[in-house]
């Protein structure tokens, strides 16, 4: 049997029906009929617009599911198609670059209620000067060496959806530890689905190397965006890349 998805096979009369409703729903969501992160139509309307049974759409939907290319959560279902997204822990830690800590090596995290530098008040749409929850991450090697640090800023939709985020807003001050590394654990648990986006650029004039990540949900909301300076002699980025099984369709 061929492993396929409904975007990489042609549309066929051999095909199961339930198969050819989800390629077509597929190319009506590609074209924009309803844009990435906004509800999908109920199977009802869905089975009338394609003049199929209910249950035919339902299939179709799961293929779609299936496939990464529609996500179902509390708020119904809806298109993924600017990104998969990552549903694995293992492929999507917090913060980025977090490692665990060896045996005499230094490992500090704190959190603080303050206004994000300008490039991450941007990303994450927030006002000039307005304060929120902004974590960060150091570390070292027990040598001093492979130093790390992650600067972390989230976005008021972060924190009003994520109750376990939101609670640290009255207790925060510049020197109080966290350990906010179930961050998008409680993010998917809220019933989002994280979508990001890295960018690794090298520092002009030093030996170190910067990692940018932007995460986003279903809706294409900024959720939180996080800059990871390594020393790209002495360290090493591990990137593990989870891809969604492709589906099975029998003929």
């Amino acid at each position: 049997m061929a492993r396929t998805t409904p975007h990489d096979r042609p549309l066929t009369e051999a095909q199961p029906l339930y198969w050819r409703i989800a390629t077509e729903l597929l190319g009506e969501l590609r074209e924009g009929t309803i844009p990435p992160g906004e509800r999908l139509p109920g199977e009802r309307h869905l089975a009338e617009h394609f003049g199929v049974s209910r249950e035919t759409v339902r299939q179709a939907l799961e293929v779609l599911r299936r496939s990464g290319l529609v996500a179902t959560d509390r708020r119904g279902s809806h298109a993924t198609l600017p990104g998969l997204p990552v549903e694995t822990a293992a492929s999507l830690t917090f913060p980025v670059g977090a490692r665990t800590t060896g045996p005499g090596a230094v490992d500090r995290t704190t959190v603080a209620w303050e206004a994000p530098s300008p490039e991450h008040a941007e990303a994450l749409g927030l006002a000039p000067h307005h304060r929120t929850l902004v974590h960060r991450y150091e570390s070292a090697s027990a040598d001093g060496l492979g130093q790390r640090t992650a600067v972390t800023s989230f976005s008021a939709v972060a924190l009003a959806e994520v109750a376990e985020l939101a609670r640290y807003r009255d207790r925060t001050d510049a020197s109080g530890s966290a350990q906010l590394r179930r961050a998008y654990d409680w993010m998917r648990r809220a019933g989002l689905s994280l979508h990001h986006r890295d960018a690794i650029t090298r520092l002009p004039g030093a030996s170190t190397m910067r990692v940018t990540r932007w995460v986003h949900d279903q809706y294409a909301r900024p959720l939180e965006i996080t800059d990871l300076v390594v020393d790209a002699q002495q360290d090493a980025l591990v990137y593990e890349f989870t891809l969604p099984a492709a589906m099975t369709s029998s003929v």
